[in-house]
């Protein structure tokens, strides 16, 4: 169960869009957790593949948005790794359909 705060947060990354995809990282299913404690809010996602030439990019937007919430202090963004990304178990249904997957 997710609290408030952490909806939003997820409602905010739901604006990254995938540049090489062009689809929301949360679409993709690159999106693992969010976690706020006390305004400290952190954000657990994987890319696309680890050799992912706009990882960076993408991480800086993850960061820019969520620290335009008003309550949101310290954000970190952690990269993961495992279990490894996988369109086909992790992303929406939505974004499957555009990948052409279903």
């Amino acid at each position: 169960m997710t609290t408030l705060q952490e909806d939003l947060v997820l409602e905010s990354v739901r604006t990254v869009i995938d540049p090489e995809i062009g689809l929301s990282i949360v679409e993709l299913g690159l999106v693992y957790g969010v976690e706020v404690k006390d305004g400290d809010v952190t954000v657990r996602m994987t890319l696309t593949s680890p050799a992912c030439p706009l990882g960076a990019v993408i991480q800086g937007q993850v960061h820019q948005v969520v620290k335009k919430l008003p309550w949101a202090k310290e954000v970190k963004v952690e990269l993961v790794w495992s279990p490894r990304w996988d369109a086909r178990t992790m992303a929406s249904e939505d974004a499957k359909m555009e990948l052409g997957i279903l």
